[in-house]
C-alpha cells in the first residue's frame, strides 16, 4: 500500500481488512500495527466462517449450564461450529451463503449482514483511533473476491466522504483502487501473499 501511494511506510496510516474464512482487521499507524481485532487467540473480533468472534461472555456459561458442555466441547463450539456457519446453518463458505441469500434463505442473509456490520464497526473505530487515514485495504479470499461484501462494509461511510465506485469495485484480486476520485480516503483491493510472508519470516529466523 505504501508503494502504491508512493509514501514512506513510516508515514502510512491505514486499515487492513483481511477477510476470509478466518478474518481480522488491523489498524496500522505510522507504518506499524497499532490495533487488531484478534485477542489472545484469533477467536476474538470479527464473525468468521466457523469462529464466533465477539460475544457476550455469559453465552459461554449459559451454554455450558444449559447443555452440559465441558470446556473442550465449548472450545470446539466457539471455534468450529459458530460464525456464519452457526448463524446460517448452511455453510462457512461465503459463496454458498450469497447463493442461499439470493434464493431467499433468511438465516444466510442475516449471517452476511452480521459479518459486514461487525467489519464496519471495527473499520470506523480504527479510523477514530489512528486519526488521519490514508487508505482502507481489502485483502484475503473474501476481501479480494467479493464486490458485494466490500460494498456492504463500506456502505454508510459516504457521510464521512469515503465513497466506493461501483464500476471500479467489480474486480477480483490484483491491486486496484476502488474508491471514487473525490473520496477522502482511498480504498483498495490488494491481493495478499501469505506464503511469501511466511517464507520471509522463516528466512529471518534461520
Amino acid at each position: 500500500t505504501a508503494k502504491v501511494l508512493e509514501k514512506d511506510q513510516k508515514d502510512l496510516n491505514m486499515i487492513s481488512c483481511h477477510l476470509g474464512n478466518g478474518s481480522s482487521i488491523c489498524a496500522v499507524k505510522e507504518g506499524k500495527s497499532f490495533d487488531t481485532t484478534m485477542g489472545l487467540t484469533p477467536l476474538e473480533g470479527l464473525v468468521m466462517g466457523t469462529r464466533s468472534g465477539d460475544l457476550d461472555p455469559t453465552v459461554v456459561t449459559f451454554l455450558m449450564n444449559e447443555y452440559g458442555y465441558d470446556t473442550k466441547k465449548m472450545d470446539n463450539v466457539l471455534n468450529k461450529e459458530s460464525g456464519v456457519l452457526g448463524v446460517s446453518g448452511v455453510s462457512s463458505d461465503f459463496r454458498d451463503l450469497e447463493n442461499a441469500a439470493n434464493d431467499g434463505n433468511k438465516r444466510a442473509d442475516i449471517a452476511l449482514k452480521m459479518f459486514a456490520n461487525r467489519a464496519k464497526r471495527y473499520v470506523a473505530g480504527y479510523m477514530a483511533e489512528i486519526g488521519k487515514t490514508d487508505a482502507i485495504v481489502f485483502t484475503g479470499g473474501i476481501g479480494e473476491n467479493s464486490a458485494t461484501m466490500r460494498a456492504d462494509i463500506m456502505k454508510g461511510f459516504e457521510q464521512f466522504g469515503i465513497k466506493i465506485d461501483p464500476e471500479k469495485n467489480s474486480v477480483r484480486g490484483g491491486c486496484h483502487l476502488i474508491s471514487t476520485d473525490d473520496s477522502k480516503v482511498k480504498v483498495f483491493v490488494i491481493a495478499t501473499n501469505e506464503e511469501l510472508m511466511i517464507a520471509r519470516d522463516t528466512k529471518k529466523l534461520v
